[in-house]
């Protein structure tokens, strides 16, 4: 099989950049078994539920739905269970204190394959409250509508 270039993304977690409000980013390698790559690369994935935590100086994936591989036999995977994420020691220092000090949590944001290898994208991240999701709304809408007026005034269509 020829090696795989770029980026191939299989699930994103549009629900996490409307509920929260992403600080900063990190890309980490996946450990999973021979039926999650074969599940994973026929694009089968839902981060709706996912987490992150660290745990004894690793950092664990949680909540994340892999389903099971339709042709796999007794060796299947269990679909929502725990995954190492593969980060360096001084990135999970970092986000250990960051999660422990400031009460950020971890979030899976993008799953995707680069370069052949499963990689997954995480956020720290705060949680929006009611009024902000409201005032995001409403500054998305107000520039879609500038968007449109100036359009029109660049067609030549006057209001």
């Amino acid at each position: 099989m020829p090696k795989q270039y770029g980026r191939k993304v299989i699930a994103q977690n549009r629900k996490a950049r409307h509920d929260y409000h992403i600080e900063d980013t990190y890309e980490a390698g996946l450990v999973l078994t021979g039926t999650e790559v074969k599940s994973l690369r026929a694009g089968r994935a839902s981060l709706l539920d996912g987490w992150a935590e660290v745990r004894d100086g690793e950092v664990w994936l949680q909540g994340v739905h892999i389903p099971e591989y339709t042709q796999g036999t007794w060796t299947n995977h269990e679909p929502r269970r725990a995954r190492k994420l593969l980060l360096h020691r001084s990135e999970i220092a970092k986000i250990d204190s960051r999660v422990n000090e400031r009460g950020l949590t971890l979030v899976p944001l993008a799953l995707y394959f680069k370069d052949g290898r499963a990689k997954v994208e995480i956020g720290l991240a705060r949680g929006k409250r009611a009024y902000d999701k409201r005032h995001a709304l409403a500054q998305r809408e107000a520039d879609r509508e500038a968007q449109r007026a100036m359009g029109r005034r660049i067609k030549g269509y006057d209001d």
